[in-house]
């Protein structure tokens, strides 16, 4: 568990960000509404932070101001420090409607200590049930880490630090349904979720704690397709500078750090939770092109 993961990035790759600089960090104010919180939840340094914070009387959350149809977004995280059980910090592309997608982080608190466990799902029409959760490689809380995700008709990719953990790629040929329509906000929240977060809600939050924070920096959206239009959508064209990740998919280096990933450090994957699927796994994890 002590492996870097560093170890994995070759020098061509590291060379690739100096090549290529970054999209600049957007404003906070332009780019999200403080939603919920009753003012629990700030932007702070001219737009370039912003906070949520969690007592018991309630948590906050913040929604974008724009709808995307595809694209590459990063943020920038650090989460609740120290005695966290019970608290959830949740990261996520959803679209409107009773048959949503959504495309989900959720950071489940732990005891002071003990390492956060981060949980993903995709759902498709209004379903999900496609959980992995993970550890984490270094100290979330420590400082900030960028979490993104790359979503194009092709796949979906969950990255930390740049590292992928997860892809959930189009089998809608095998049938199985893959968002691509319904144009998402990107939302976060810090809620309390002591009924089921922390060892399935056997450890409660501790309020003498409160209030919990967590902070967000560098949201990067420029690799990314505003949709202005309605509910659903079949195209969106993207900035042409920046229109690579369009039809990306992981290359073999970045196979071969999602599977050390997923050998190292997931903790759950419902492909093989023969339990929950006696019958079983869903297709996707049957069909040899999601390997």
């Amino acid at each position: 568990m002590s492996t870097s993961i560093s170890l994995l990035i070759p020098p061509i790759l590291a060379l690739s960000f100096l090549l290529f600089p970054p999209i600049s960090a957007a404003d906070f104010n332009r780019e999200f509404d403080l939603t919920w919180g009753q003012g629990r939840a700030h932007i702070l340094d001219n737009g370039q932070l912003l906070t949520l914070t969690l007592d018991r009387t309630s948590g906050s959350g913040f929604q974008s101001k724009n709808h995307y149809l595809f694209g590459k977004l990063d943020m920038q995280l650090k989460l609740v420090p120290g005695n966290s059980a019970g608290t959830v910090t949740a990261y996520f592309l959803k679209s409107g409607g009773a048959a949503w997608d959504e495309i989900d982080y959720e950071f489940l608190g732990n005891l002071s200590g003990q390492p956060y466990t981060l949980h993903t799902n995709v759902f498709t029409n209004g379903k999900g049930d496609r959980e992995q959760q993970f550890r984490l490689w270094f100290d979330p809380t420590a400082d900030f880490h960028t979490y993104s995700i790359l979503w194009n008709p092709n796949t979906i990719v969950f990255s930390v630090d740049g590292t992928p953990i997860r892809e959930f790629k189009n089998l809608e040929a095998a049938g199985v349904p893959f968002p691509k329509s319904r144009p998402m906000r990107l939302y976060s929240s810090l809620w309390n979720a002591d009924d089921w977060a922390t060892r399935g809600g056997l450890v409660k939050t501790d309020w003498s704690n409160a209030p919990f924070a967590a902070s967000y920096r560098d949201f990067r959206a420029g690799e990314a397709c505003v949709w202005s239009g309605g509910e659903t959508a079949t195209f969106c064209t993207p900035p042409a500078a920046t229109s690579g990740w369009l039809n990306q998919r992981l290359d073999s280096m970045n196979q071969q750090k999602l599977r050390w990933v997923q050998s190292h450090y997931m903790i759950y994957n419902y492909c093989t939770d023969t339990k929950r699927f006696p019958q079983g796994p869903p297709t996707e994890c049957n069909t040899a092109a999601a390997h």
